[in-house]
């Protein structure tokens, strides 16, 4: 019997990534066509954007509980969320959550001290970057957080919510991203973080001049072993 993984959705196209994984990657453990029982609740994006818009973390976790309570009635063992952003709410959450959580940072992180990495450059919104999300995880074990420069995180967080998650995959900022990897290199990274659900859907091991670090699929991936033992 493998345990029922809840979904707390926020944005589709990193929710979409997420679930996909956790299906495909199923059947390599399970075997051809089976993967978990897997239940997804999703709020409007806009309210979770209202309460980020306005410094509410309290209102980001109150949704976030809301998806989780809802998860936990259909029969949810656990919930994860594809989502770095809305993790600043996570101890809010953690301690009134009707299940255990999985936390994104922490599959980042098992991730990145198994291969050694001690620099990590972190992309995502710009309320992800200015927040304790990943330096409170990753600084724990001796591992460096790098942002990038402040005009540059301005742009790479407007790629995300005005492209990415409206499912537009733009050359231009393709290589925009490209380019502020590049710039981590250059400033002693070991590895990128792409702390943005939607940042796999354009940056890949093949375009990027750093190993990566998918929070998307990582999370998915310490979910299906959750699910299976």
């Amino acid at each position: 019997m493998t345990k029922h993984i809840g979904i707390v959705a926020c944005s589709v196209e990193g929710t979409s990534l997420c679930y996909r994984t956790i299906c495909v990657e199923g059947a390599e453990l399970l075997g051809p066509h089976a993967h978990p029982e897997i239940s997804m609740h999703t709020p409007s994006l806009s309210e979770y954007l209202t309460c980020l818009d306005n410094g509410d973390m309290n209102g980001v976790g109150d949704l976030m509980l809301d998806s989780a309570e809802k998860l936990a009635q259909v029969g949810a063992d656990f919930p994860i969320c594809p989502d770095n952003t809305i993790h600043q709410a996570f101890d809010y959450v953690a301690e009134r959550s009707p299940r255990p959580w999985l936390h994104i940072a922490d599959a980042v992180q098992n991730e990145a001290s198994r291969h050694g990495y001690m620099k990590l450059g972190l992309l995502g919104t710009t309320w992800l970057m200015a927040s304790s999300v990943y330096p409170g995880k990753l600084n724990q074990h001796g591992i460096e957080v790098e942002l990038p420069p402040a005009e540059q995180r301005v742009q790479l967080g407007r790629i995300i919510m005005d492209e990415l998650v409206n499912s537009k995959f733009l050359p231009t900022s393709i290589e925009y991203y490209r380019s502020a990897i590049d710039d981590l290199k250059q400033r002693g990274c070991d590895a990128v973080i792409l702390g943005c659900t939607e940042i796999p859907l354009i940056i890949d091991e093949a375009n990027s001049s750093l190993p990566i670090l998918d929070s998307t699929r990582l999370l998915a991936r310490a979910a299906l072993q959750k699910a299976v033992t």
